[in-house]
């Protein structure tokens, strides 16, 4: 009883106060948001509204409320896969491609940390980063369901089949590390600011919303058409996007490409924290879409579809970029329509995600290679893709 009371008391005293002042903040944040935007006549500076609008309406809201499901399941039926996966067997391959399928980097960066402790073959790695999209994937199953599901799939039989054929073709203890190092700290994670959670789930409510409203063709600035602020859904995105890109800078301590969530923390603060990463790349992409066809008049879909043959083959190698903020960059302009299907695929396959990272950091060669390896079946089944489909 002393403690349900302790708790109660902890309620009063921290987060009613900081709920009324995140309440009272994101009022004041409007008002003098809507001011401005109401008054400033900039072509380019509503460009750069409307596109960190639709990034957080469109893509962001989504992404949240899937990773709040995926995150949720996993913190309540978790196990301990990394002890299934080193007593797999001849089934450590699928194990492996199956948790490289998954959306995000968790269960890649488990597989490498395996590897890299002499549990599992050099397949296996072949076989994760082979299959893993990283966090590109929750964007894409946010925005087009079947893509995702489809894509997943691919990713999981041909990593199946790549981490096979390697551990066929190569001796057991191929590249497998001599020294067994200890990479426990990959599950740290930045510890969130109660204040900016409040912030972020009361505008992702909204958001959410307005972001089906969206997705249905309602035209949600008419529907909310109110005396006190104008285009008040355009407003919400904007001022929410913002904040998500200003969160992430404040997690990353500045360092925009890093990802502040891996492992650890509770859901919702990994949901918080990977929501915000994915946000800011998602605006990067708009916003280089919009601001090159604002100053050139240059049309990338133009460019795309005279040289369609090239588009798998430019969405492979920025898949050899280490992290996700590339290959996010890629999903998003696939789904605004400018590269085709068989470039995305070529990228899901190629790119590794952060997975990619603590592989080079301690065993470069083993990183180089698998990359490569992957390389192979992302050109065969994009092309393919290609010829055959489009």
């Amino acid at each position: 009883m002393a403690n349900i009371t302790g708790s109660f008391k902890h309620f009063d005293v921290v987060l009613i106060p900081q709920y009324f002042l995140s309440v009272i903040s994101v009022f004041i944040l409007f008002y003098f948001t809507n001011s401005i935007i109401s008054n400033l006549e900039n072509d380019l500076f509503h460009i750069i509204v409307n596109s960190i609008s639709d990034a957080y309406l469109q893509v962001s809201v989504f992404v949240a409320a899937v990773l709040l499901i995926f995150y949720g399941f996993e913190s309540i039926f978790g196990i301990n896969l990394g002890k299934k996966l080193k007593n797999g067997g001849i089934f450590q391959v699928p194990v492996a491609s199956a948790l490289g399928a998954l959306p995000g980097c968790g269960g890649a960066l488990l597989v490498i940390t395996q590897f890299t402790t002499g549990n599992i073959s050099f397949g296996s790695v072949v076989a994760v980063l082979t299959s893993t999209m990283g966090d590109a994937a929750f964007l894409l199953i946010a925005s087009e369901p079947k893509t995702g599901l489809f894509i997943m799939i691919l990713g999981f039989v041909v990593g199946l089949i790549s981490g096979w054929f390697v551990d066929y073709t190569h001796p057991k203890s191929f590249l497998v590390p001599k020294n067994i190092i200890d990479i426990k700290n990959t599950s740290n994670y930045i510890k969130t600011n109660n204040l900016f959670k409040i912030v972020w789930a009361l505008l992702l409510i909204p958001g959410l919303i307005i972001g089906i409203m969206v997705a249905f063709q309602i035209d949600a600035n008419e529907t909310l058409k109110n005396n006190y602020f104008q285009n008040t859904a355009t407003l919400i995105g904007f001022i929410s996007g913002s904040l998500l890109m200003i969160f992430h800078i404040i997690a990353s301590k500045g360092i925009i490409y890093k990802k502040t969530s891996l492992n650890g923390g509770t859901f919702f603060e990994r949901t918080f924290l990977d929501t915000n990463f994915v946000t800011i790349w998602v605006i990067i992409a708009f916003l280089l879409f919009e601001i090159i066809i604002f100053f050139t008049a240059f049309d990338l879909k133009v460019l795309f579809s005279n040289y369609v043959i090239l588009a798998p083959l430019i969405a492979v190698l920025i898949g050899f970029i280490p992290g996700c903020g590339p290959q996010i960059i890629i999903t998003s302009i696939y789904l605004m329509g400018v590269i085709p299907l068989s470039a995305q695929i070529g990228n899901a396959i190629s790119n590794d995600g952060d997975a990619l990272f603590p592989v080079l950091a301690i065993a470069p060669k083993v990183g180089l290679l698998a990359t490569l390896y992957s390389a192979i079946p992302a050109l065969i089944f994009s092309y393919g893709f290609l010829l055959i489909f489009e």
